[in-house]
């Protein structure tokens, strides 16, 4: 006999109000999730999966309104309970893993304060064993040195850890449900791998339910029982991950899985000639001191690198593994502790900041979130013209006329130069960011994440354009990236690091293909949707 569904979606819409207009976010939506099961919901910017994750929680905002339907959860009528119900549901009945880490956590608690807190409001009160819990749940999520991730602050842990940090607070209350929006987006894939691992462990063992919020349908059909497909609110396709792989009805589903980067090395003509390195890094080391103890931690160990004009050199790891440092000494932010930093042919490394400033003309960064690399107070214009009027080089006429040039080169229209951030979506301010970056016309573009706040579709679209403007204006491109297939398709040379050391470098061709290192054929193997290409195509 078969359990009742925890979550019953019957017939739902929710409009938001704003300025006198009603938005539709869902339009009669109606899905079922069984005990244990796992369902992911899958769709672009827009789609309403959010609003849904929302909904179930009793958390929609003010102008929020639900039209019709019902939203039953563990037998609770959801749209009708009373903010006493609804408390009771959330952190024992649903588990949430929201999407931003930086905005979920506290900066000013420890982040085993944070998760001691989540386990108290669970019990109902403060026990004695709850310092423990703290760790072994810091544990279960995949952190090294628990204690002492317990005792750092947010700022301290990076992207992955602190999304690691989330998760087990959404554990603190062994719920029933976990809801999962973009749970894994700024993760590298081995530990992506592990978290959807430990999710679906507790699944099994625990009988708990899974839902994944997420625009990545390659994990979705890696790690769902069942898929729903959503366009703007409206329920497009619900099947097994097998039939959407390989029999998907819908053209929207079919654009989606094609707008996934295909895992395919970059394909280069023959015979391009050898030119002097536009940027070097040879041997280079940067170590950090620990407040309050002995020893210093070694971000870099003796790395060695070089990039070409119109040529792409792509950074590979897990998060900690150096990336993110390696480009900083390369922008000039941090000076290394050992070796050498060299730009066409000048030795660099121990400029200050004044010395380096005329070179930043000449090499830019394309930030990994386009919602934080923006002034919001900034018109878009603004914002594209500010290195011009940092440097002093245009004013006026001229200045309009660049701004008008440059929004046109990514793609955008020219009336977007009056919009503020807060008007666009995250593919548009990408866009915008890149505009900026391309205003002083480097020879250089550093990218770190560029792509991976986005949907695949605009992934795919954005990726087109740094195709496009490397081939038209010669740029050397420093590529930060966990996502491989995003690698695969942009870089023309790899370079793989843990833990601060390079284990292997080489043309894009060969590492992905034959790789040498047992590190790099894990990060390989760890592709979300990888076996879409081994896969039989039958339904």
């Amino acid at each position: 006999m078969s359990q009742p569904a925890l979550i019953e979606v019957r017939d739902l819409s929710v409009s938001y109000g704003f300025a006198g207009q009603r938005t539709h976010a869902l339009k009669q939506l109606s899905f079922s999730l069984a005990q244990g099961e796992t369902l992911a919901i899958v769709g672009e910017s827009g789609s309403g999966k959010s609003t849904l994750a929302s909904a179930l929680l009793g958390l929609l905002p003010g102008n929020a309104r639900i039209d019709q339907g019902q939203l039953w959860v563990d037998g609770i009528e959801v749209t009708r309970a009373s903010e006493r119900a609804k408390r009771q549901l959330r952190g024992r009945t649903i588990g949430l893993v929201p999407q931003d880490p930086m905005v979920s956590l506290n900066p000013t608690l420890q982040i085993g304060q944070q998760i001691a807190e989540a386990l108290v409001l669970a019990r109902g009160r403060r026990y004695p064993t709850v310092a423990a819990e703290v760790l072994e749940l810091l544990a279960q999520v995949g952190l090294d040195d628990p204690a002492l991730r317990a005792r750092q602050y947010p700022h301290e842990l990076s992207g992955g850890m602190r999304q690691r940090v989330l998760i087990a607070i959404a554990l603190a209350g062994q719920p029933r449900l976990i809801i999962a929006d973009e749970p894994t987006s700024a993760l590298d894939v081995t530990v992506q791998r592990r978290i959807l691992d430990h999710l679906q462990q507790l699944v099994a063992e625990r009988g708990i339910s899974l839902l994944i919020i997420t625009h990545d349908l390659g994990m979705a059909c890696d790690r769902a029982d069942r898929l729903l497909v959503m366009k703007q609110g409206q329920l497009v396709e619900q099947a097994s991950p097998r039939q959407i792989l390989w029999g998907a009805q819908q053209p929207y589903t079919r654009d989606l899985l094609n707008a996934a980067p295909a895992f395919v090395p970059r394909q280069r003509p023959a015979g391009v000639p050898k030119q002097a390195p536009l940027l070097r890094l040879s041997n280079v080391g940067k170590r950090f001191a620990l407040p309050g103890q002995d020893g210093d931690f070694i971000a870099l160990h003796g790395v060695s690198l070089e990039v070409q004009a119109g040529q792409t050199l792509a950074i590979v790891g897990e998060s900690g593994s150096g990336k993110s440092t390696a480009l900083r000494i390369a922008l000039g932010l941090e000076n290394p502790s050992q070796g050498h930093v060299e730009f066409a042919g000048e030795e660099v490394s121990g400029y200050s900041w004044r010395q380096f400033r005329p070179l930043r003309r000449r090499i830019q960064l394309v930030q990994q979130n386009p919602f934080a690399a923006l002034d919001p107070r900034f018109t878009v214009f603004d914002s594209i013209v500010e290195p011009l009027v940092s440097f002093g080089l245009l004013k006026g006429e001229a200045l309009e006329r660049k701004a008008r040039e440059l929004i046109a080169r990514v793609q955008l229209p020219v009336h977007f130069l009056d919009r503020l951030p807060r008007e666009l979506s995250g593919g548009q301010r990408q866009r915008v960011a890149i505009a900026r970056a391309l205003a002083l016309e480097p020879e250089v573009l550093l990218l770190d994440e560029p792509v991976s706040a986005l949907d695949v579709s605009v992934q795919a679209q954005i990726l087109a354009l740094l195709n496009a403007l490397q081939q038209e204006l010669g740029m050397a491109y420093v590529l930060v990236s966990h996502d491989l297939a995003v690698v695969a398709s942009m870089a023309d040379q790899v370079l793989v690091l843990r833990r601060g050391q390079v284990v292997e470098q080489g043309p894009a061709v060969q590492v992905f293909s034959e790789p040498a290192n047992a590190y790099t054929r894990e990060l390989i193997a760890a592709i979300p949707g990888h076996s879409r290409s081994v896969l039989p195509v039958a339904v």
